[in-house]
């Protein structure tokens, strides 16, 4: 696992060792016993029992916790008021703080509609009933970012192996590129095991990470360039602050999706208001723009997120949905 993590993360792989790679993911890959996936997707089904369907009056969405919820809830808002057309119900913005937060929200119920992060996506498979289905992607349908280490000028940290013996600033251990993937990468392409070869600190997010480089609080840190370069972009942070380490391959991004129990109608309902969704003007084309997305496509969790588990195993990454 080790070897082909390597190549997952820093130079490309091939279609024949991703086939590999995914069936020894889906079997450590599993759903709560609250859930199940007669159809083996890896999702939970929609309950038979008619009477375990949500229909709320409103519906709550959360967009994951990556930067400042208020800018967001700003930028979400003409989305929102489509889905509120399509759908015939009061739709509202939930600012979460933690990823945690977000899948305890919606494993309870409380939270309907959800963008969660690349890393916690599994989690909100395996322990709340997420069920994924598009993703923001470019014109041509390329999407995702990259997992970046960047540290200061003058940080006498130069190269990779200058981060042993010093600490290595994480977002949070649900992150894909804030501490999953570059932890797998530190181990199998550099040798040195977090804890052990150089100490770890988590910042909460990619912003306060960023953030956190760029004004020398932090040495070194994991980020997910998408962040970063959306914060250049907005004049929040110099180009200049910055120094790139090391940059991965490209992941796949924020996937958005529905609460399982919600009633299928209403699901396809919300299906609809994201692929029908006319981005040019809008205030998402303005913010995610930046990173050339300009619409939503249709993705698989077992497809498009096999990547991700297969890190997760590399990691020894269990889902304690308890």
């Amino acid at each position: 696992m080790q070897t082909l993590t390597r190549s997952l993360l820093a130079g490309g792989f091939a279609v024949a060792a991703l086939t590999a790679a995914v069936s020894q993911a889906e079997a450590s890959f599993s759903l709560s016993e609250r859930f199940t996936d007669a159809d083996g997707d890896l999702v939970a089904d929609i309950p038979e029992d008619t009477s375990q369907w949500l229909d709320p009056d409103t519906l709550v969405f959360a967009y994951t916790p990556v930067e400042d919820p208020a800018v967001y809830a700003e930028v979400w808002d003409g989305f929102l008021e489509h889905m509120e057309e399509i759908t015939g119900k009061q739709v509202q913005f939930f600012p979460v703080q933690s990823n945690s937060a977000q899948i305890e929200a919606m494993r309870a119920g409380r939270l309907h509609v959800a963008g969660f992060n690349t890393g916690s996506n599994p989690l909100a498979v395996a322990c709340a009933g997420f069920r994924p289905f598009t993703m923001m992607a470019a014109e041509d349908g390329s999407f995702g970012y990259e997992m970046e280490i960047i540290t200061h000028p003058g940080s006498g940290i130069d190269e990779i192996e200058d981060i042993r013996g010093r600490t290595l600033t994480h977002t949070s251990e649900t992150s894909n590129s804030g501490f999953k993937a570059p932890t797998a990468l530190m181990a199998s392409e550099f040798d040195m095991v977090s804890g052990e070869d150089y100490e770890v600190d988590f910042s909460g997010k990619h912003d306060n990470s960023v953030l956190g480089v760029a004004n020398q609080d932090y040495a070194v840190a994991t980020v997910a360039n998408s962040v970063k370069n959306r914060m250049i972009d907005r004049g929040v942070i110099d180009a200049d602050q910055l120094e790139v380490l090391y940059q991965s391959d490209t992941f796949p991004t924020t996937s958005y999706g529905t609460a399982h129990n919600l009633a299928p109608e209403l699901q396809e309902a919300i299906q609809e208001a994201f692929f029908s969704f006319e981005w040019e003007g809008s205030a998402l084309e303005e913010e995610f723009g930046r990173n050339g997305e300009e619409q939503f496509i249709p993705i698989t969790f077992q497809e498009h997120w096999a990547v991700i588990r297969q890190i997760d195993e590399a990691n020894g990454v269990e889902y304690d949905c308890n």
